[in-house]
């Protein structure tokens, strides 16, 4: 290709990405990449695991004796003893028959999502689930239905009205990580009890906080036997990396044998398996974390005068610029705190998400509960 039709090919390209940047810039949508700076609350690292000391040691032996890489997808020569064993254990401490690894929640969910629905099949889904799960339905030739967020009595009109043929899925969060709401797992098991549905559920910021082993909401709802998969990361209250989907022995044979994002992807590294295995141990050794992680949600909730129960509590400010803003503002006083604003929230809802880690004092929490309070007065 001539250095004159490559220029063309920029110019033409160009033509469609600066207009989309302006158009960012005056809604005031642009994104930018900040290092951490400050005292964390921002990330998911809600039981502080990612700085754990056996954690850390736990990988650095693994790297050693296993390498950095994998090289290979897993039905290659990417398979390794430590996958096998740290997958047996997830699905342990999640109570199925079987776990599957993959390198990130996200492709987790698009293995499952765009591997089970098939054409002629309807998938529910919550208004409000993370991108993962829509894109893995939008890769699905099943028809996808939205229901409100949480609705349990228009999903079960929805349910309802299904004609009998094909497969229904219910597709939701346990935890959402924007509204930090629960799920009513109970409510859906009982609805797709009486219809023949098969309940997916994401445990992204559940799992490894929530249920008495913590292993998430569903432990917790007591509705295991109820669900037929959970997608669960490793990369949030777990502190390292990845994703387990767990259900029984078949679906998860399915997985392996049909999901195009496991079979052509070269498989997670090594020692970060070997990381997870540790994080596992440390959650069934410390449950203090977990208490310790609860104690200070209540805590600054009933400073914010806030509802609900969990670590991740918003701050709904609406206009995108004012809640950039006011970020800013709590940068400047020491606490890393993010905006967040559309398209991964609702136009008109922009907002800082709080997310409360066990690592965070009362005296800490105190001062930022003042320093927000101070910087919305503004």
């Amino acid at each position: 290709m001539r250095a004159s039709e490559n220029a063309g090919i920029h110019q033409r390209i160009g033509q469609r990405i600066d207009p989309f940047l302006q158009a960012l810039d005056t809604a005031g949508l642009r994104r930018n990449l900040l290092l951490p700076s400050g005292i964390d609350f921002s990330s998911n690292d809600y039981l502080g695991l990612s700085q754990h000391p056996l954690l850390k040691q736990g990988m650095a032996e693994a790297v050693m004796r296993e390498g950095v890489g994998s090289t290979g997808s897993r039905l290659l020569r990417g398979e390794r003893e430590c996958f096998t064993r740290v997958e047996r254990k997830f699905a342990a401490f999640k109570g199925t028959e079987r776990s599957l690894y993959f390198s990130s929640g996200y492709l987790g969910n698009i293995a499952v999502l765009s591997t089970f629905p098939e054409e002629g099949d309807v998938i529910y889904s919550d208004e409000r689930n993370h991108a993962s799960l829509i894109d893995g339905m939008r890769l699905s030739r099943a028809r996808r239905v939205i229901f409100p967020h949480n609705d349990v009595d228009e999903l079960g009109r929805l349910l309802r009205a299904h004609n009998g043929m094909g497969q229904q899925f219910v597709v939701v969060e346990s935890l959402f990580s924007m509204d930090g709401d629960v799920g009513p797992l109970a409510a859906y098991v009982q609805l797709c009890r009486e219809h023949g549905a098969a309940l997916i559920v994401d445990e992204a910021h559940a799992v490894g906080v929530y249920g008495a082993r913590g292993s998430g909401i569903i432990e917790e709802a007591g509705v295991g036997q109820d669900v037929f998969l959970s997608v669960n990361t490793a990369g949030k209250a777990l502190g390292v990396g990845g994703a387990f989907v767990a259900g029984s022995e078949s679906a998860i044979e399915y997985l392996v044998q049909r999901a195009r994002p496991f079979i052509f992807s070269t498989a997670p590294t090594p020692p970060v398996a070997a990381a997870i295995e540790t994080a596992l141990d440390v959650i069934a050794m410390e449950p203090d974390r977990r208490e310790r992680l609860f104690s200070r949600a209540r805590y600054l909730r009933g400073l914010l005068d806030v509802l609900g129960t969990s670590q991740i509590i918003p701050v709904i400010i609406g206009e995108n610029a004012r809640a950039v803003a006011v970020a800013r503002e709590l940068q400047a006083e020491g606490f890393d705190v993010r905006a967040i604003r559309p398209p991964t929230v609702a136009p008109g809802t922009a907002r800082l998400r709080i997310a409360v880690n066990e690592g965070l004092s009362e005296t800490t929490l105190q001062r930022f509960a003042d320093a927000l309070r101070a910087a919305l007065s503004r």
